[in-house]
């Protein structure tokens, strides 16, 4: 585990974590909200670490022994919930995997062991990961603890959705938002730590939207990179298909479904680069600057109304197929606006 000074961004949070640590201010509950793979864990490891640190610095030593405990998973005051799965422990066949976090889990996991005293810290750190998925008696369960926390009682929640807890959890907690971390700091980090040259660091960038751990999963994805080398290739000839081969353009978007989001977002970057290039003729600042004679040549024929109405056309794509209409209807009409407008 890294210390506050090895996380990208997250300045306001950062600062936050550690003025109270350096003032001993430190609030009962905390909530930790920002997407998936946004290093939620990371950051609240690192919190829950320093305070737990014999140096009683602002950040981790990394020498003492409740550091080394929790580098080695073993710091017993630092409790991750939901418990994990035992290694090797698979489910009975199509039983389907609970995503919720139930009564029985907060009361026996938290409400009852937060009364004994910490085993050898100061605190004793409580690490809610997933803390929207708890059910409300849960919540209700958490609540009363919340209400009257132990003082050496850390509790940090971290969520993908604030809106999931209860009211009566938000007004006890502090809340602490992840926020996205510039494009420019991302690509840096991905050319520097993941050694990929620029111009694919500038697309993993641009589909991160400022999420560290989604840049460095699109990063290491062949399936990412193969979806982008598929998209483009219809992207480049749209305009040129036949029905048929719309047809099959739709046959083969369907091997995407799953990552269809990702797969509409490599299709209105490129037509943002075509609007781009073709109000500006600069091609350094495109992120698929690598087909630039491609995109010179779109932004040459197409007006801005036609990428415009596409760029649109895409939105209305993503909802119909939020709002569960027929995958391949969508899609069709979708590259049929592509091929008449782009």
């Amino acid at each position: 585990m890294a210390g506050f000074q090895d996380i990208i961004g997250q300045e306001q949070m950062k600062e936050h974590m550690q003025r109270a640590i350096a003032s001993g201010n430190i609030s009962h509950a905390y909530i930790i909200a920002g997407e998936k793979a946004c290093g939620k864990r990371t950051i609240a490891g690192i919190f829950a670490q320093t305070l737990q640190c014999e140096a009683g610095g602002t950040e981790p030593c990394m020498k003492c022994r409740s550091c080394k405990q929790t580098l080695s998973g073993n710091q017993p005051d630092i409790i991750y919930l939901p418990a994990p799965q035992p290694k090797g422990k698979a489910g009975k066949e199509g039983e389907k995997k609970s995503t919720s976090i139930g009564v029985d889990e907060i009361r026996s996991r938290l409400n009852n062991d937060i009364v004994i005293k910490p085993y050898s810290s100061p605190r004793k750190i409580y690490i809610l990961q997933n803390a929207e998925q708890m059910t409300v008696q849960a919540q209700n369960a958490l609540l009363k603890t919340l209400e009257e926390p132990p003082s050496y009682g850390v509790i940090l929640l971290l969520t993908t959705n604030v809106n999931g807890l209860l009211p009566t959890i938000l007004s006890r907690c502090v809340v602490l938002n992840m926020k996205p971390v510039p494009d420019e700091t991302v690509e840096r980090y991905l050319m520097e730590q993941c050694k990929l040259p620029d111009y694919q660091a500038q697309v993993c960038a641009a589909f991160a939207r400022g999420n560290i751990g989604r840049a460095k999963e699109l990063a290491g994805s062949s399936d990412f990179e193969r979806m982008k080398s598929d998209v483009l290739s219809i992207l480049k000839y749209v305009r040129e298909m036949s029905l048929s081969q719309i047809m099959e353009a739709v046959k083969k978007a369907g091997d995407y479904k799953q990552q269809i989001n990702d797969y509409l977002d490599i299709c209105v970057i490129w037509y943002r680069d075509v609007l781009f290039y073709k109000a500006t003729a600069e091609p350094n600042r495109l992120v698929f600057r690598e087909e630039i004679s491609a995109i010179r040549n779109i932004a040459r024929d197409v007006s801005y109304e036609g990428i415009e109405d596409v760029i649109q056309a895409l939105d209305k794509a993503k909802r119909r197929i939020e709002a569960n209409v027929n995958f391949d209807l969508a899609m069709e009409l979708l590259f049929l606006e592509m091929k008449e407008k782009g």
